[in-house]
């Protein structure tokens, strides 16, 4: 799996990541961020979001790390990024230990929203039943986001009128997919 860019604005912004696995039972989790520096001396970090949901950065969500589980105390947007304070981490020096601490969270509940990680592997077709290819990556684009097909072609998530498990059908301009002549 390729995989996917961070920076997306759509509701397909959690990264699948790696097959990460929470405590036991707990599922498939997906990457929903990474803490940069400590921000002060009271244990704040910058946190660079991959996800665009509020749910995410509500005070009490608890996030899945190499290190444990991290619940935030505080929350508040900085920049494009957010500045977060977790339960336990009051000093700079705690705050620094985290510093490219993977954050982690199970899939949301949203039957109206495209996830990253449910369209990524997921075979593609057009209107007349013609494979087109399989989804290997979503790639953020700030007029729409892009499927990347494993042949190379990237196509606009606004051409799609029709997806379900596994399975995702393009309406496309004629011509879009078209090897380049020449």
């Amino acid at each position: 799996m390729k995989g996917w860019t961070p920076t997306s604005t759509s509701s397909t912004t959690d990264d699948p990541g790696r097959d990460a696995r929470g405590p036991a039972g707990a599922g498939t989790l997906l990457e929903v961020g990474r803490v940069g520096k400590a921000h002060g001396l009271t244990g704040e970090v910058v946190v660079a979001l991959v996800s665009n949901r509020p749910e995410r950065v509500v005070v009490g969500s608890v996030f899945a790390t190499d290190v444990g589980e991290l619940r935030i105390d505080a929350a508040r947007p900085f920049g494009d990024n957010w500045l977060m304070r977790f339960s336990g981490v009051d000093t700079r020096e705690r705050a620094e230990g985290l510093r490219g601490t993977v954050l982690r969270a199970r899939p949301l509940e949203d039957d109206d929203a495209w996830w990253v990680h449910e369209l990524i592997g997921s075979e593609v077709f057009d209107t007349e039943g013609a494979h087109l290819g399989t989804v290997q990556a979503v790639v953020a684009n700030p007029a729409s986001d892009l499927l990347e097909l494993d042949g190379g072609a990237l196509v606009p998530l606004r051409f799609v009128i029709e997806r379900s498990a596994g399975r995702v059908v393009l309406e496309v301009p004629a011509g879009l997919l078209d090897p380049p002549s020449g």
